[in-house]
């Protein structure tokens, strides 16, 4: 299998001494993932960041073997990942995306989705011109893998996002989900327990 392609980087985790393996969102071949070798190490470190636009090329000598992934940074959200607010919205939703969809599956209105819900998180000057979004996000996510779930409205007031917000906890553990660690929830309570002291 060889594959390149633009990327959303939606997880990294350790495998051995220095590597990774990445997991990918694309536009068209859905999630993919490969192994990256230094992907721990000092010039890999920051590409390797969830929220990260990548462009990426992956080799496999088999179909049943993991690729091997060359990784290089074409967007980096790391700035934002030292503010407590948008690195727990980058972080919730970048779980939320490898907790979820299947791999090799494409849905393209989901990584535009996501890539504008990222995009808003690090340009706008506060949640308010972003929680619309992530509202959004969820709602799709949830209707694109059959749950339903009503389009929210996206020019309502900040607090009646967040309730939209707070609406969505319950499906989203329930039927998202479900049999997944519990510290994938938790990111998205770290996430509300901050966004309630903007409405407070």
């Amino acid at each position: 299998m060889n594959l390149s392609a633009p990327a959303i980087l939606i997880a990294s985790r350790p495998h051995g001494e220095n590597a990774c393996v990445a997991r990918m969102l694309t536009e068209t071949h859905g999630m993919v993932a490969g192994y990256v070798a230094g992907g721990r190490g000092k010039r890999m470190g920051p590409v390797m960041i969830p929220g990260n636009g990548v462009e990426f090329e992956l080799r496999a000598k088999s179909e049943g073997q993991l690729p091997f992934a060359k990784i290089e940074l074409a967007k980096s959200r790391a700035p934002w990942m030292t503010e407590p607010l948008p690195a727990a919205a980058i972080n919730w939703a970048c779980a939320l995306t490898a907790s979820t969809l299947p791999e090799r599956n494409p849905y393209p209105s989901l990584y535009t989705a996501l890539d504008a819900l990222l995009e808003a998180i690090c340009s706008a000057p506060s949640a308010r011109g972003w929680l619309a979004g992530m509202v959004a996000f969820e709602a799709m996510l949830l209707r694109e893998l059959g749950y339903g779930g009503a389009k929210p409205d996206l020019s309502a007031e900040f607090d009646e996002q967040f309730e939209a917000f707070r609406s969505l906890h319950r499906p989203i553990r329930d039927y998202l989900l479900a049999g997944s660690p519990g510290d994938v929830m938790a990111a998205r309570t770290a996430l509300g327990e901050r966004l309630k002291r903007m409405v407070e």
